[in-house]
């Protein structure tokens, strides 16, 4: 009888353990999920990651996904997945997300479905950056329109993206962003304007 709860007790632990373990690696479950120990205005970071104090569950996330794979002092990077009214992003929707100067070199914001993959469509506008908002006119003063369908100006395409997160980058972040993110980042804002357009 020991014999057999103590197998049972095995089998149970190796079966949770492998759970997490691919819950944590993002085998199963949704996107990508930052610890979060770093949170600006709803954008969310893992700071440990890309260094030696990262865990191996981070670890194992960045590498399946390969979307945070750089050091600190290259780029530091920050994920949202909901609206400033708190709604989760979805393709549903039309967006206006607003921002300014940024404590960076360079930067962009791309668009990720909930699976962390680029959604599988044509439009060839997943991503707004730096270079568009120079070419926009102000760098210090941006704004883009995310949604299904094309929009005047600045636009990223969610169509067939479903459910997705923006993930802004910041390549060759200043010292204060390192040393001090929530004191130092002002984060774009991201105002849901109408839902229900079609894709």
């Amino acid at each position: 009888m020991k014999i057999v709860s103590a197998l049972v007790g095995l089998i149970l632990g190796a079966l949770v353990g492998l759970g997490s373990a691919l819950a944590a690696a993002g085998i199963v479950g949704s996107s990508v999920n930052l610890s979060g120990n770093i949170d600006v205005k709803d954008w969310v970071s893992d700071w440990t990651i890309g260094s030696a104090a990262a865990n191996p569950w981070t670890r194992a996330r960045v590498a399946r996904h390969g979307l945070l794979a750089l050091t600190k002092t290259e780029a530091v990077y920050f994920t949202r997945n909901t609206d400033d009214d708190g709604d989760r992003l979805t393709d549903a929707c039309t967006y206006k997300v607003v921002g300014g100067a940024l404590p960076a070199q360079w930067w962009s914001v791309t668009l990720y479905n909930d699976e962390s993959y680029l959604p599988d469509n044509t439009d060839n506008a997943l991503s707004y950056d730096l270079t568009d908002a120079v070419a926009a006119g102000d760098p210090t003063a941006w704004s883009f329109t995310v949604s299904p369908i094309p929009a005047e100006g600045g636009w990223v395409s969610s169509r067939a993206a479903g459910s997705f997160d923006l993930t802004l980058r910041l390549y060759k972040p200043e010292a204060a962003l390192i040393e001090n993110p929530i004191g130092t980042l002002s984060p774009p804002g991201i105002e849901k304007i109408s839902c229900g357009e079609a894709g």
